[in-house]
């Protein structure tokens, strides 16, 4: 009875010992990624790269119905974060911008934001870099364009917007970031260590398969199997930064197919952190019928055609210009 009551304390000791070295091992490589990225993107902000991005895409942004100015918002997106192109906007947005308007870019930044660090991630998971960049601007553009169609042509959300952030002025200062990006890394360590403990404990439960039996008639329709759902439902609701850790351990486990990783992260890709991000954009006066829902029935419909195209093209092509081996990552 004594060894049995001894023997659980150490067991759920030992337990405790493997989850925090499986996160910090996650966490190490994901910060390999982010860190050198995070700096490089700085240091482009600061030389005015951003400026001349925004400047060349100004003219394609009427295509979308949007100013001029919308330009330097979408680059600061894809270039940096979501927060960038929050303060960006707010700064630069004219006084009679729609609701519309400002869904539609709102929509488009969701889908295509900081891709040099999301792009890593998918890279080192196994999908190609340049494919899941060009998927997410690509797909970015087309749901952009069809927003702006729908409702300009139907007279939808065409009164003036209302923005309900206001950021206070910060210190842009090189220290003042080195700390906020400290913290923000912790945050992304908390999270991967709570990760891997849900991830756990929904495994230990049955939870895992319970979801992969519910979500397998979807996952097939998009080319994925049930072993996919657990990485696929991380992505759409936690992201891509924050589940990345997760993310690329789960494609490096071996229980998914080199396809399954590669039409997980292009759902994802297309749709994540579902929670945050949507909350984001909403603060900045956008509309739930584009910024959620569209977005979501997008990212589904884009995969389930995706899915169809590759099924008809050779491995050869799907391994030279999508998919990387472990050979080569």
């Amino acid at each position: 009875m004594t060894d049995t009551g001894n023997a659980l304390p150490v067991r759920l000791r030992n337990a405790a010992v493997e989850l925090v070295r499986d996160a910090a091992r996650t966490a190490w490589v994901l910060f390999k990624i982010m860190v050198p990225i995070l700096l490089a993107t700085r240091i482009l902000a600061e030389l005015g790269v951003l400026d001349v991005l925004g400047r060349a895409l100004g003219p394609v942004m009427g295509v979308f119905g949007l100013p001029g100015e919308m330009g330097l918002v979408w680059a600061t997106a894809m270039v940096t974060n979501l927060y960038g192109a929050m303060a960006v906007f707010v700064e630069v947005a004219p006084e009679s911008i729609t609701v519309a308007q400002v869904t539609v870019l709102s929509t488009m930044v969701l889908v295509a934001h900081a891709l040099p660090i999301e792009g890593r991630i998918c890279q080192v998971s196994g999908p190609r870099m340049r494919a899941m960049i060009g998927l997410r601007i690509v797909g970015s553009m087309v749901l952009g364009f069809l927003l702006h169609v729908v409702y300009s042509t139907a007279g939808l959300l065409q009164h003036q917007s209302t923005a309900f952030w206001n950021p206070e002025r910060t210190d842009t200062s090189w220290s003042a970031w080195a700390v906020g990006q400290g913290r923000n890394l912790a945050l992304i360590f908390g999270i991967i260590l709570l990760l891997l403990f849900l991830m756990r404990l929904l495994r230990w439960s049955g939870i895992t398969d319970l979801l992969g039996r519910l979500l397998e008639p979807v996952l097939r329709l998009l080319g994925m199997s049930r072993s996919a759902a657990p990485i696929a439902i991380i992505g759409m609701t936690m992201g891509l930064c924050y589940g990345g850790g997760l993310i690329i351990q789960e494609a490096r486990s071996g229980r998914l197919s080199e396809r399954d990783v590669f039409f997980s992260l292009a759902l994802m890709s297309l749709c994540h952190s579902l929670i945050e991000d949507t909350l984001l954009m909403a603060a900045l006066g956008a509309h739930h019928s584009g910024i959620l829902w569209g977005r979501f029935l997008f990212a589904l419909v884009g995969v389930f055609l995706l899915t169809q195209v590759l099924r008809r093209l050779p491995d050869t092509f799907f391994r030279r210009h999508l998919f990387r081996s472990d050979q080569a990552r």
